[in-house]
């Protein structure tokens, strides 16, 4: 099964949770087919609720992810084999970038400018459909890019403290 985290990638990676990788692309091949099924019935009310899902675990962690529970009930349900687990930064980070898209999503559809609006919700559909079909995660990929970005939004989710073996070595400082 291809991961959306490569496991070396992940050994750099402050202390997380760890996800069963199949409910990640569950949840993806779900969202995208809430959006799909959005733009065909003209509802941007489907983007919402696809931007409430990815952006509560985008949030506040993957083990809030709705469609992560409805995946570990199927899992256990079915009795699906345990899976090496895959570290939840990288997935998480990829739907901070999907809830970005889906909120301009929204703000386009609120100014009037549905075309842009379903759009960005297309663009997110497809990637999500990218990761549910094939299991690669563009947005997951961009987490490893040198960039300031995923270093900032890291940093936003450990603001509690980082758990043991975060940031070795580096302080951060709040104003």
């Amino acid at each position: 099964m291809s991961r959306a985290v490569a496991p070396p990638a992940a050994r750099p990676l402050p202390a997380a949770t760890y996800i069963d990788p199949r409910g990640h692309r569950f949840g993806a091949m779900t969202s995208a087919l809430l959006l799909v099924g959005a733009f065909a019935l003209n509802q941007p009310l489907g983007v919402a609720l696809a931007l409430a899902s990815i952006g509560t675990s985008a949030a506040f962690g993957l083990q809030w992810s709705i469609y992560g529970a409805i995946w570990r009930r199927l899992a256990r349900r079915l009795g699906l084999a345990k899976v090496q687990p895959e570290h939840e930064y990288p997935p998480r980070f990829a739907q901070t970038l999907g809830s970005v898209a889906l909120s301009l999503s929204l703000v386009a559809f609120v100014v009037g400018v549905g075309g842009l609006g379903w759009a960005f919700a297309l663009a997110v559909a497809t990637l999500q459909a990218v990761l549910g079909l094939t299991g690669y995660c563009l947005g997951c990929r961009l987490y490893f890019v040198r960039w300031w970005v995923p270093s900032l939004v890291t940093r936003l989710w450990t603001r509690a403290g980082p758990r043991p073996g975060a940031f070795e070595g580096v302080s951060i400082r709040y104003r």
